[in-house]
Order: structure tokens, then sequence, then C-alpha cells
């Protein structure tokens, strides 16, 4: 929605996207406070994220998810979930759970365990016939460094297998993966992918609004972005159309 006629505005694709992504992580909002974040922000989201294991703990999760379903918002849990039952051997369960809260998504993460690529892509490839699959790459322990050939190959690989878009770790914080621990970016890693993954494959998640800024201003204004605060995700889109003073020169008349 825009309420003032302004030139040289960038054009953001009508939803649903298939780039310009906006996936925002639900730390655990209630009801209540979901349906104020929707009502300011729905046209902007395109895809919600709820944190961690959040999910297990949630009061009325049925009821939440219907809120998002309501503004056709798709939800999904987060890759930690996925991981804390795949670890217990209960794949089986979690995905009959995914169907009895009507969710049609799911995160596909190491981040927190190791688990063979071979095996990870084997676990996509089938997921992905019944599921969207959003692979997550990279770790979330700061001292583990994966090189960036290794990123490529991973992202390639379960791109391959069947994932609708690979995630670049940060975490909710943006102080890993693929930044270093005081949220500087890690540009020759980002580089490396660009070179061998196409821009719109990869959702990279950018908690913070420096990130952000540094990831349009490299790919512009329908770039991919997630782990998006709920309370950034309007000013984000401000920053997507050059209405805040760190993108203000982008759109301007040439």
């Amino acid at each position: 929605m825009i309420n003032f006629e302004l030139s040289h505005l960038p054009v953001r694709p009508a939803k649903p996207r298939k780039e310009g992504i906006t996936m925002v992580i639900d730390k655990g909002m209630s009801i209540r406070e979901t349906e104020d974040f929707l009502a300011v922000s729905s046209e902007y989201v395109d895809v919600v994220k709820l944190g961690w294991g959040t999910s297990v703990v949630t009061p009325h999760l049925q009821d939440k998810i219907a809120v998002f379903n309501n503004h056709q918002i798709p939800v999904y849990f987060g890759g930690t979930l996925f991981e804390i039952f795949f670890v217990r051997k209960q794949l089986d369960d979690y995905c009959r759970i995914l169907d009895k809260f009507g969710i049609t998504a799911l995160e596909v993460s190491n981040g927190s365990m190791d688990i063979e690529l071979d095996k990870k892509c084997e676990v996509i490839h089938r997921l992905s016939k019944h599921f969207t699959v959003y692979s997550e790459v990279g770790s979330k322990d700061a001292k583990k460094i994966i090189a960036p050939y290794m990123w490529v190959e991973m992202m390639q690989a379960e791109l391959n297998a069947g994932a609708t878009k690979v995630i670049a770790e940060a975490r909710e914080t943006g102080t890993v993966g693929m930044f270093h621990a005081d949220g500087g970016i890690r540009s020759d890693l980002i580089d490396e992918i660009l070179h061998y993954v196409p821009p719109g494959d990869v959702l990279w998640e950018a908690p913070q609004k420096s990130q952000q800024v540094w990831f349009i201003k490299l790919l512009g204004h329908n770039v991919n972005l997630g782990n998006i605060p709920p309370q950034e995700a309007l000013p984000l889109e401000t920053l997507r159309l050059g209405l805040r003073g760190d993108t203000f020169d982008l759109f301007l008349p040439q």
C-alpha cells in the first residue's frame, strides 16, 4: 500500500512473491500481538518462521497459526525443531504434526547438530514431495567456520535435492554464519556464494538494519531477506523503497 504518489519508487512484485521475500521470525508473540503486527505489516511479510522450538510451548498454537492463515501468510516451524525431532529419529512424527496443524512448509537445517550432506539431501528430496522445503546452510556455533567453497557445495546440492530456497545462516542475532561476532559481514563468503548460486535462490538471514542495507545495496530492493524481527518488517519495506536515509540515494531520478 502506497499512501502518497511518488515518482521513481522501485517496483515490488505482488504477493505471492518469488523474489523480494521478507521472512519474519516470531520468537513467541501472543495472539493479540500477532494480530496487531499483521494489522500493520501483513502486506510486507511473505512467510513467518516460529523460531527454533517455540512452537512446542506456545499457548493456543492452532489459533495463532489461524491468524497468519487468515492473512494468507504461510507459517513454518524453525529448523532447530526439525533437528530436535530428527536426532530422536522421530521424523515421521514431525511430518504428522505438520499435517495436524496445516503447515505446508518446513526448514531442514543442521545448525545445531551434524548431518552428512548426502543424508540431508536425501531428507530434503523425501520431504519436498509433500512440503515446501527451505534448507538452511551454516552453523549456529560461532567457533565453527565453514569454508566458502563448502557453503557453495552445500547450497547447490540442497537446491538440486528439491529445496525451494536455501537459507544462509546468521541466527536471530546476525552474529554467526555469514557474519562476524560483531555483526560485520563476511563479504568474501558472500562473493563466493554469488559467483556460483543465483541470488534469487538464497534467503539471506539479516536481522540487523545495517545488514539489510548492505544486501539491498549489493543485490537490489528485491533481495530475499530473513529473520526479520516483526517490528522491523515495515521499516525494512521503507529501506527497499528508498524511504529511509540509509537507502535514500538508491532510487532518485538520474
